[in-house]
């Protein structure tokens, strides 16, 4: 891409600040807008990014106002009467999705993306460790900060595989250019945008057409999406316990899941988890599969496997003690909900699991009502905050209410998120896990701060 200047709106979002990473490594000025100052747009700053927090045209840098050197990226979540996005357009400065320009690094290298309603950034995140630990290497763009680099971008100089977090949202993976392709799951969502399950899926299908020739599709079984391919892309399923590729001889217990990865041409015995968590089993293996179709070797895969730290905010224990744990995990959809709880209630069988969800959006809120509530009611005790409305507007009738009359647990609570930490200072506590996609992350340190006072 031949411009000097690159100008992020929304630069503070997990997939916008790598490619603004990845501009800033390759010399080029970048710049930007978000709403808030967040450790990672601080840390942008520090990296050499120039990034301000009002929608005021004025503040844009004046070296980006030229034309002719400057491209301008943006996201879909940020609303089209917002005045920077304005004032681009009328100026006919040249504008790119974020996913857009993602899909012009894919088309130029061997890309992995991996797609999916949940288990994605895991996933791919696996993958890149993987990759990374070995003489294979990669470049990567994931939806997390990644606990053993410290960054969500990973550059090679001797690598031409690039993993990537294909996000389905806004179809915003259409853009992508896969040589090999990993579905973990298509349950409903964004129906905001797709309107029906049925368009969902069809998007998910329309992704497998993209994969290029005498490529990979690595399928999670009984997921409903029949791949469009080439007839030259090789499909295989995996799942924990049964496909082309999955998991036998699970062992878990003392703290530990090992297992052995079994694929059509190989076994890989005592796979150690470095996050020892029931569901990274099968992210583990989605993982594996295409590491080894990338040609990571068993031992390096042995190896890499057991340092895993995982990405910040996936299932990601921020307190480990005897008198209290507190983890903290993304989920936001009701499956990874249930996912998430139950992988706890696996790993904590005798202690009682208070669960503090902040709902993001209004409108996924409303289409998984009676779903939301079913997950939920598999906490103890369950402490409900507002919704989170991110790029949305209210829906009249639709609030954390509606949910919270419907949770059957026999201890529930409705807050405001300035209420929260108030409400914890006496509250009996064994297993603590916050849950949701808002900013619910930016109270997590007066979280640990508090408990550690309390417990420890």
């Amino acid at each position: 891409m031949n411009y000097k200047f690159f100008y992020f709106i929304g630069i503070g979002g997990i997939g916008m600040s790598n490619l603004a990473r990845y501009f800033m490594s390759q010399g080029k000025s970048v710049a930007g807008y978000d709403r808030v100052e967040t450790p990672l747009t601080k840390a942008l700053v520090a990296e050499g990014a120039q990034i301000h927090y009002e929608d005021y045209t004025k503040l844009i840098p004046a070296e980006f106002l030229d034309k002719e050197k400057t491209l301008v990226v943006y996201t879909p979540a940020i609303p089209a009467l917002h005045s920077e996005l304005r004032y681009f357009r009328e100026n006919s400065f040249t504008m790119m999705k974020r996913a857009q320009v993602l899909g012009q690094i894919t088309k130029t290298s061997d890309a992995v993306c991996v797609a999916g309603t949940h288990g994605k950034t895991t996933v791919s995140s696996m993958i890149a460790h993987l990759l990374r630990q070995s003489t294979i290497d990669c470049n990567a763009f994931l939806g997390g900060i990644l606990k053993n680099y410290g960054t969500n971008l990973l550059l090679s100089d001797k690598s031409n595989i690039t993993v990537a977090e294909a996000d389905e949202y806004d179809r915003s993976f259409h853009w992508l250019h896969p040589w090999i392709a990993v579905i973990t799951s298509a349950d409903p969502d964004h129906l905001d945008i797709y309107g029906t399950p049925e368009a969902y899926r069809e998007s998910f299908e329309h992704f497998t057409s993209l994969i290029r020739k005498n490529g990979y599709l690595i399928l999670k079984k009984n997921v409903l999406v029949t791949p469009k391919i080439d007839e030259s892309v090789k499909v295989f399923t995996y799942s924990e316990s049964e496909g082309d590729f999955h998991a036998e001889n699970i062992r878990i217990g003392g703290g530990e899941i090992i297992f052995d990865f079994v694929s059509p041409d190989i076994r890989i015995s005592d796979i150690q988890l470095g996050v020892p968590v029931k569901v990274n089993i099968e992210n583990a293996v989605a993982a594996i599969a295409a590491a080894t179709l990338s040609g990571v070797k068993p031992d390096e895969i042995r190896a890499a496997m057991k340092t895993f730290g995982g990405a910040k905010r996936r299932f990601d224990f921020q307190l480990k003690t005897p008198e209290i744990v507190f983890i903290d995990d993304y989920a936001h959809h009701p499956n990874e909900l249930t996912a998430s709880i139950q992988s706890i209630k696996q790993l904590y069988p005798d202690k009682k699991v208070t669960g503090v969800f902040q709902p993001h959006l209004y409108t996924r809120t409303r289409d998984f009502v009676d779903e939301f509530a079913q997950s939920l009611s598999l906490l103890d005790d369950v402490i409900l905050l507002d919704i989170y409305p991110a790029r949305e507007e209210p829906i009249p009738g639709i609030t954390s209410e509606v949910v919270f009359n419907k949770i059957t647990s026999k201890e529930k609570k409705l807050l405001k998120k300035s209420e929260l930490l108030d409400f914890l200072k006496d509250k009996e506590l064994d297993v603590l896990v916050t849950l949701g996609a808002g900013d619910i992350e930016h109270i997590l340190p007066e979280i640990k701060q508090l408990l550690e006072k309390r417990f420890t």
